[in-house]
C-alpha cells in the first residue's frame, strides 16, 4: 500500500426494491479532510486519463457504473531529477473500481499522482475533493512520463 491511499469498503443494503449504499459520511475516518466539491465524470471504454497530482487536495473516487483501473503513483519522496532513471515499480498501486468489484471508495492524498483506464464503459466516476477547484493546485503529468505501462494486460 502507498501511505495515505486508503480503500473504504462500502455496505450495501439490498432488498426486492433495489439497494441503499452510503458512500461517504462526514464522520468517516477516511473523510477527515472534509468536503470541498462533488463532481461526476463519464468516460468511455479504453480511455486513459492520467496523470493528475495535487499539493493540497485530497480526492475520493467512487465508480458505481462501468469498470475503471485506478492507478496511483507516490511521488512525495522522489528526488528531483529521478525521472532520468525511471521510477521504481513500488511507487505504483492499482485498484479495480466499479461493476462486479467490491463496493469501495478510493482515497488519494496530496502528492500521489493518479489516473485511470476505463476497462468497461461507459464508466461513471463520482469524486469528492477536499477543496473547490483551484487551478494552482491542479498538476498534470503526461500519461507516459512516469514509466507506467497503460497498455499492458489489464488486471482482472
Amino acid at each position: 500500500m502507498i501511505d495515505g491511499v486508503q480503500l473504504k469498503q462500502l455496505t450495501t443494503h439490498a432488498d426486492e426494491h433495489g439497494f441503499f449504499r452510503e458512500v461517504l459520511r462526514a464522520d468517516d475516518e477516511i473523510f477527515s479532510e472534509g468536503f470541498g466539491q462533488w463532481s461526476h465524470s463519464v468516460k468511455y471504454h479504453g480511455e486513459i486519463k492520467a496523470w493528475h497530482i495535487h499539493a493540497k487536495q485530497v480526492d475520493w473516487w467512487y465508480v458505481p457504473i462501468g469498470v475503471m483501473k485506478a492507478v496511483v503513483c507516490d511521488l512525495r519522496n522522489v528526488p528531483k531529477g529521478a525521472e532520468k532513471y525511471g521510477y521504481p515499480t513500488s511507487l505504483f498501486a492499482e485498484y479495480l473500481l466499479g461493476d462486479n468489484q467490491p463496493a469501495q471508495v478510493l482515497r488519494i492524498p496530496p502528492g500521489v499522482a493518479h489516473g485511470f483506464k476505463v476497462l468497461q464503459g461507459p464508466a461513471h466516476l463520482f469524486y469528492v475533493t477536499s477543496q473547490v477547484y483551484n487551478p494552482e493546485d491542479e498538476g498534470r503529468i503526461p500519461y507516459d512520463a512516469l514509466g507506467y505501462d497503460w497498455f499492458k494486460q489489464d488486471i482482472k
